[in-house]
């Protein structure tokens, strides 16, 4: 007896193991649990329901730019006859594996009515994965910083504007059937993205790897175009099978050179995890030690939107380890640490994520790899994805950096890092903030690059071979005197520094922009880098709205407005 009851228990442990296994590799979580903020609708949710929800939240978030709501819309492959409006701090996802799936015969839409036509404080939004129909044939996309607009395919054309100022954009992985009308922007940059035509040029738009750029000799048009992406990997992303099973596509890295859409001649290549393989956060109930307790249990993590008070650094130490951002979900430092500490291993993606300072001043808010990292990432790098950093705005804050890479081979799309010069604790005595982005590591890329309002160096490049395409960045507004911005004896820090130990550097596209309140106070520089062979700076300008920077680069370059072409 002892025997038989010994296999039928061996025979039912087997079961339920393999029965375990099979879940996890068939995703089956037909419904995972996302939290009160996360909307999911189906072909079976009635149009009008769907419709009212959209207006109830975009209603809530129009004007809220620095409330708490942290909002997403999930849309399971269908076609939906809706009017999309996208406020702040609201995630819009289609659900299928390429952008077709999921149609959406409306517009997918962001305005400036809440600052009547004002676009440049539309921030923090974004959408991916949907086709778009819009009625008229136009689809509205009027934003600024922090908007990222990913693996969207518009049948027809897009403006940029809403008619009143608008201050950059980032696209990427998209296809415009018609004409990408950018009115009023100031800047912008897109990547991989296959368009019918371009129209329109105020100080710096640049253009990688993408399907009918449009054409000129920077200065003018300022248009920046390089041919090719030279190595990318995709942003991560949510997908439902023909079953109703959720899961994550991890799409492969391309180290080759690339241009246009990863998806247009089919799936996108790449892994699918199953959504079993990820623990689901919600700021409710999560805090630093249940999220790194399911991460020292081998989980990847998607969080969900919310508020997320971390009494301790999030530590990611696991190679290949998935975190995820739903609705801008914003990770906040309570304690003075940082958010989240990458340790110096392979393959760790991170995308959609806020990160504020609080009055517990952080040396960093975002760690990747330990001081003095040297190992080589080049098959597998660690990849940031919109990755949005900010001290002040919603409440003061204040921190020393807000990303410091210390890691090689690092992959960076699309970051704004931002010391707020308007919201709450916005002065220069208070929200205290010393760096945007210090890159030590070597062989590090970014694409689509915006830091602003930091008191000393914005940006600061300390490792070989860095690249980076785009740049766009304000001094900060509030130096009171010139006494209190000054290194030694050289007037301000300029908005990009290359440090002069370093041998070799590019970057195509470089945007300083001054607006100081006290228009007594100048910056020498506006961007730094040595005068060296293998330092190659392209289309380097400044702009002037308050104040002055005296030279482009170097010393090089005429009082702000001026550009330089090729440094050195």
């Amino acid at each position: 007896m002892k025997t038989v009851s010994f296999i039928l228990a061996c025979l039912l442990a087997a079961f339920l193991c393999s029965n375990v296994q099979a879940t996890e590799k068939s995703g089956k979580s037909k419904s995972p649990d996302f939290g009160p903020n996360v909307f999911v609708f189906d072909q079976k949710t009635p149009t009008e329901t769907i419709q009212s929800k959209l207006n109830e939240i975009f209603k809530q978030q129009e004007s809220s730019q620095f409330g708490p709501g942290r909002f997403a819309f999930l849309f399971q492959p269908g076609t939906y006859p809706v009017d999309v409006n996208v406020g702040f701090y609201t995630e819009v996802l289609g659900l299928g594996l390429t952008p077709g799936e999921v149609q959406i015969n409306g517009q997918v839409h962001s305005e400036a009515d809440w600052m009547k036509g004002n676009a440049t404080c539309t921030f923090w939004r974004s959408v991916s994965g949907m086709a778009v129909s819009p009625p008229d044939g136009t689809n509205r996309w009027a934003t600024s910083q922090a908007t990222p607009f990913r693996r969207m395919h518009i049948k027809g054309n897009l403006v940029l504007d809403d008619g009143g100022w608008s201050s950059g954009g980032f696209i990427s992985d998209s296809k415009i059937d018609g004409t990408i009308k950018s009115g009023s922007q100031q800047q912008y940059f897109l990547r991989n993205t296959n368009m019918g035509g371009w129209n329109g040029a105020n100080w710096n738009m640049v253009f990688v790897g993408d399907v009918n750029p449009p054409s000129g000799d920077w200065p003018k048009p300022p248009y920046t175009v390089v041919p090719e992406t030279p190595v990318i990997r995709e942003k991560p992303f949510l997908y439902v099978d023909k079953k109703g099973n959720y899961f994550v596509m991890i799409p492969d890295l391309k180290q080759k050179p690339t241009v246009g859409t990863s998806w247009e001649n089919g799936n996108a290549s790449g892994v699918s995890m199953p959504i079993s393989k990820f623990y689901i956060a919600q700021a409710e109930k999560d805090n630093a030690a249940s999220i790194n307790a399911a991460l020292a249990e081998g989980k990847d993590l998607i969080l969900t939107p919310g508020l997320y008070h971390l009494e301790a650094s999030l530590k990611i130490e696991r190679p290949e380890t998935v975190v995820l951002g739903m609705g801008l979900p914003s990770l906040i430092t309570d304690n003075g640490t940082p958010a989240i500490e990458i340790a110096d291993v392979d393959g760790v993606k991170i995308g959609g994520i806020m990160i504020e300072a609080t009055t517990t001043k952080s040396p960093n808010l975002i760690m990747v790899g330990k001081p003095g990292s040297i190992k080589s990432h080049a098959a597998n790098p660690t990849c940031l994805w919109d990755i949005f950093c900010r001290a002040g705005g919603a409440f003061n804050g204040t921190a020393d950096c807000f990303m410091t890479i210390n890691s090689n081979d690092v992959l960076g799309d699309h970051f704004w890092l931002w010391r707020a010069d308007h919201g709450k604790g916005a002065g220069w005595d208070s929200n205290r903030n010393a760096n945007g982005l210090i890159v030590k590591g070597d062989n590090v890329t970014v694409y689509g690059l915006f830091v602003e309002h930091t008191q000393e160096y914005q940006t600061l490049w300390q490792g070989e071979n860095g690249r980076v395409y785009f740049y766009q960045c304000e001094m900060p507004y509030d130096p009171p005197t010139q006494d209190a911005w000054m290194r030694g004896d050289v007037k301000g820090c300029p908005g990009y520094k290359v440090d002069d130990s370093v041998n070799t550097h590019q970057a195509w596209g470089v945007g300083v922009y001054c607006v100081f309140h006290n228009k007594s106070v100048a910056a020498e520089n506006g961007i730094e880098a040595p005068n060296k062979p293998g330092i190659k700076m392209h289309h380097t300008l400044t702009i002037n709205l308050g104040g002055n920077i005296n030279h482009v680069i170097s010393g090089v370059g005429e009082k702000a407005p001026a550009k330089v072409v090729e440094y050195p």
